[in-house]
């Protein structure tokens, strides 16, 4: 047995998380931090796997059914990524051409499409208190048509971004400074800023910021959430926020000034997203089809934004940051200031410099969302992978 594959099998035996088999992931913070280590574990060995050139495919047929309600690049090809590399095929479903648009209910449909599906993954993030609602009503359906005895296996959950949380992109932020810093164990006391900053454009979801302090404050960190007046993210996520970080032993604090917020932090995360407020509103104009005020309410916001341009990742920022070399992460698309938009999120300085970094940052999410579905799917996941490397089966022939 190859010894860094050894331990990884090793790290996973000592976890505690059986109850991810034939499970769904919805939010990160309904999972045990050995449930999340298990994720981050399985992730790295797949990915160990695969660039030493050994087959990871642990299935020889089966379904991955996409359900992007919004536009994505990265997620979209991550998910794909992720079934293929495990054997899967991906089928998008594309609800316009589909019979939902002539009133078929989310019960017949997520049966319709699941009889050979071992995973559905779902982006849904656009309406506060519909998103993860309606992933856990697909959820409920595909359990009552394998209860039924209509579908031979449940296939799997994977919230790939709703309105409160976005699981994938949040966790592969995560790993992504795990291998940066060395380890989980080094950072504690570590100062992460998750930072509201400007862009021109309006309604980006709030499931990032909520993720990122819903998850990192698990690994005693001292986070700060920093954000002009009026752009509060769900205070029920801030709960859980100032709960994980009490249990961690770092903090969770709030500030309303980007430069206090950069001051001697080790990560740096200058994201936009549209108030709480707002976002509620905007989903009960559309529930009731004001169309008008829905056109209102966006210029509302974006003269709002325009306020607040000066809250930008620029280099005199950075340079206020832990011996001014603090890791800037972003999901991307970044909004950058003369290149993508006059005015942005970062100065085009500062994300060129980082370009290869956050590259390696997005190359996790793959692997990320494959352990979720790995651990859902394999009944022993520290056997299988023992076994897909005794199998020794190239990836590639060379």
């Amino acid at each position: 047995m190859d010894p860094i594959l050894q331990g990884y099998i090793d790290r996973l035996n000592a976890l505690r998380f059986r109850e991810m088999y034939e499970g769904d992931f919805f939010l990160t913070w309904e999972k045990s931090s050995d449930e999340i280590e298990a994720v981050f574990t399985v992730a790295d060995a797949l990915r160990y796997l695969r660039e030493h050139n050994i087959s990871t495919k642990v299935f020889e047929s089966g379904l991955g059914i996409s359900i992007f309600r919004d536009n994505s690049t990265r997620t979209r090809f991550s998910f794909a990524s992720a079934c293929n590399l495990l054997g899967l095929a991906v089928q998008d479903l594309d609800e316009k051409k589909s019979q939902i648009a002539h009133g078929e209910t989310v019960r017949e449909t997520a049966n319709m499409v699941s009889f050979m599906a071992d995973v559905i993954g779902i982006r849904d993030d656009m309406y506060i208190g519909k998103g993860n609602r309606y992933m856990h009503s697909v959820a409920d359906a595909v359990t009552e048509g394998r209860r039924d005895g209509v579908l031979e296996q449940k296939p799997t959950l994977v919230n790939l971004q709703c309105d409160i949380d976005h699981p994938t992109q949040c966790m592969a932020d995560m790993l992504h400074i795990i291998h940066e810093f060395g380890g989980a164990e080094n950072l504690k006391g570590k100062k992460l800023a998750m930072t509201w900053a400007y862009s021109p454009s309006y309604g980006k979801p709030l499931s990032v910021p909520q993720g990122v302090i819903g998850l990192m404050t698990r690994f005693g960190m001292d986070v700060v959430l920093a954000h002009p007046e009026g752009y509060d993210v769900m205070p029920e996520v801030e709960e859980v926020a100032r709960r994980n970080a009490a249990a961690s032993g770092g903090s969770f604090t709030k500030c309303g000034s980007m430069a206090e917020a950069f001051r001697d932090a080790d990560i740096v995360y200058p994201k936009s997203w549209a108030p709480f407020a707002a976002m509620e509103k905007r989903t009960d104009l559309y529930g009731a089809g004001d169309f008008d005020g829905i056109d209102a309410l966006e210029k509302e916001l974006l003269a709002q934004n325009a306020e607040h341009k000066d809250w930008c990742c620029t280099e005199e920022l950075m340079k206020t940051t832990k011996d001014g070399k603090a890791l800037y992460l972003h999901c991307l698309p970044a909004d950058i200031s003369g290149v993508s938009c006059a005015d942005g999120e970062v100065a085009a300085s500062v994300f060129d410099r980082y370009r290869a970094p956050l590259y390696r940052e997005a190359s996790f999410k793959p692997y990320i969302i494959a352990a979720m579905i790995f651990l859902a799917k394999m009944k022993d996941p520290a056997a299988a992978l023992a076994a897909l490397e005794a199998r020794g089966m190239k990836r590639r022939f060379e």
